[in-house]
C-alpha cells in the first residue's frame, strides 16, 4: 500500500542494525510476492532476527494470521493483511523485541 510506504521507510531508517524492514511494490514486481501468503494488498509478512516466524503476543490486539504446512503443521508464516499505522508497527517491533 502506497499509503503505508513513507511509514516504513520511516522505520527502516530510525531501525537501522535493529530491524530489517522491506516495502516491496507487489504491482511492479508480483514475483517477489510469489512464495508469501498475499490476498490482500497490503500485507505485512514478520519474521525474528534468527528467520523464525514471528508469534505475536495476544495482548497486542492487532489481528494476524498464523500459516503452517500441512503435512508436518510447521509454523511458516506470520502475516497481517491490511493496513498499519505507525504506533501499530512500533509496537509489533517492540512486541518482537527491537528496542527503541
Amino acid at each position: 500500500c502506497k499509503e503505508m510506504a513513507p511509514v516504513l521507510v520511516k522505520l527502516n531508517e530510525e531501525m537501522q542494525g535493529r530491524a530489517v524492514i522491506h516495502f516491496i511494490d507487489v504491482w511492479k514486481y508480483p514475483d517477489a510476492a510469489q512464495d508469501y501468503p498475499v490476498q490482500v494488498i497490503p500485507t505485512q509478512v514478520f519474521f525474528m532476527a534468527d528467520g523464525t516466524p514471528y508469534v505475536p503476543d495476544e495482548a497486542l490486539g492487532i489481528p494476524m494470521t498464523m500459516y503452517s504446512t500441512r503435512d508436518t503443521g510447521e509454523h511458516i508464516f506470520t502475516v497481517h493483511e491490511g493496513g498499519l499505522t505507525e504506533e501499530q508497527m512500533r509496537l509489533i517491533l517492540a512486541d518482537m523485541g527491537v528496542t527503541e
